[in-house]
């Protein structure tokens, strides 16, 4: 009789880990508690897969023999704690794929940078022409790809919830780019425990593999002092726009992406393609090529001499620093801030923002703390729950050579689905503005 699989939460991961166990001969069920996406629901009832819906139903559940956990669903969940006293093994989809891998591994996390590094050190790798697979966090889940093809090489982006969900996972290349402050809510509101977290990405790396991690970042400074990482270790910095690799440099306008925290994510990138056999001269080539995700730090239009920029992911205070970091000329910015407030300490961008910002528009239903920090520095701050209304304010806020930053640094619930419909509608109202002036 086959082996019972439960999986809780029908999302990408979800879905994926239950085709997967269904391709392997695991007797599937499928419980979330929310509703399915209509895709998720099509493919699970296509492969012939048990499920429900809306509910948990602990009969269907707590007879398994494994239950494949989404990453969103934490540990104190009623489902889970249930499970865990019944003495069911509780995986994550992440886990559970990896047993099926028989390509090499370069998994990257951070706080803040790990899409943007995901997604180039796959460039890098596929530009060359290797078989390799984007999964994690951005694109596929790895159950899927497994289940697609036999990669050579994975590249995966993956969260602290993943990383939670491990226990013999083991990257070839692990990267682990800076630790600040996020999630706290879900490790106890201790740092400590986010932390460990994180440095599970390492936990299972042999002498063979390479450990890559921002040396400059204060949290990564202070640990990797007092913690032993078997596998070869590579710290990258920042020394100007100059990055330097064994036998060759490579300057960051040579690269399609800009701003200081793209030298870390670039050299994260490279260092990890080049212990993956890529060349120095395919290396060159991929990252003049190179196109970023939407939503960070995207280039939408130019209008009147002013460039639109969209970089709606930086939903935090920590990614807005990336955000404002990446540009030098004083008072040059219409910078376009608000949301659900994350309990953020504006202190961190206040000189940042006095140097280089000359109006703040607020999109979101409540401005106030926005309004209330700021004031004392900005002369110029208006706000608004339009984004049409939005663009036009700060098009008329700007001069020719300006930049108008959508960098929010807050959650976007309060007035959009989610950070990429904020940025999905902010490009929209760019590119009609566009239209409307006849450029």
């Amino acid at each position: 009789m086959a082996e019972r699989v439960v999986i809780l939460g029908g999302g990408e991961s979800g879905t994926g880990a239950a085709l997967l166990a269904k391709a392997k001969g695991y007797d599937v069920f499928v419980s979330d508690q929310g509703t399915l996406k209509d895709k998720y629901r099509d493919e699970i009832i296509n492969a012939g897969i048990a499920f429900e819906e809306g509910k948990h139903t602990a009969e269907q559940i707590l007879n398994a023999n494994i239950i494949i956990k989404s990453p969103g669903i934490p540990e104190k969940a009623e489902m889970v704690k249930k499970a865990k006293a019944a003495g069911i093994k509780i995986i994550d989809e992440l886990e559970f794929a990896y047993q099926y891998v028989t390509g090499k591994i370069i998994a990257i996390t951070g706080t803040n940078g790990k899409t943007t590094t995901t997604l180039l050190t796959y460039h890098l790798l596929k530009s060359a022409g290797y078989n390799v697979a984007l999964a994690g966090n951005v694109g596929l889940s790895l159950a899927r790809q497994v289940i697609n093809a036999a990669h050579d090489w994975y590249v995966i982006e993956i969260s602290s919830y993943q990383l939670d969900g491990t226990v013999k996972f083991k990257p070839v290349v692990g990267v682990l780019l800076n630790i600040t402050p996020d999630h706290l809510d879900r490790y106890d509101y201790k740092m400590e425990n986010y932390i460990e977290s994180k440095f599970r990405i390492a936990m299972n790396m042999d002498k063979d593999g390479l450990f890559v991690y921002y040396k400059d970042d204060e949290v990564l400074k202070h640990e990797m002092t007092r913690r032993i990482v078997i596998p070869q270790k590579t710290g990258v910095s920042i020394t100007g726009d100059v990055m330097d690799f064994p036998g060759f440099s490579i300057i960051q306008s040579e690269t399609t992406l800009k701003g200081p925290h793209n030298i870390i994510n670039t050299m994260s990138a490279v260092s990890a393609a080049l212990f993956a056999g890529v060349s120095e001269k395919d290396i060159r080539a991929a990252l003049k090529t190179f196109k970023n995700a939407p939503h960070r730090l995207e280039s939408v239009a130019t209008i009147n001499g002013v460039e639109f920029v969209n970089d709606s992911k930086a939903t935090n205070v920590d990614s807005v620093i990336y955000g404002l970091g990446s540009y030098t000329r004083p008072k040059s910015l219409v910078w376009i801030a608000g949301g659900i407030d994350k309990g953020n300490d504006y202190n961190l961008i206040k000189e940042q923002v006095d140097k280089k910002v000359k109006a703040l528009i607020c999109l979101g239903k409540d401005n106030a703390k926005l309004k209330d920090f700021f004031s004392p520095i900005l002369n110029n701050i208006q706000e608004t729950q339009s984004v049409k209304d939005l663009v036009r304010m700060a098009l008329k806020s700007a001069s020719q050579g300006d930049v108008v930053l959508l960098s929010p640094a807050c959650a976007s619930f309060d007035l959009f689905k989610n950070y990429e419909d904020r940025g999905d509608q902010f490009r929209a109202a760019v590119l009609e503005l566009k239209k409307e002036v006849g450029q």
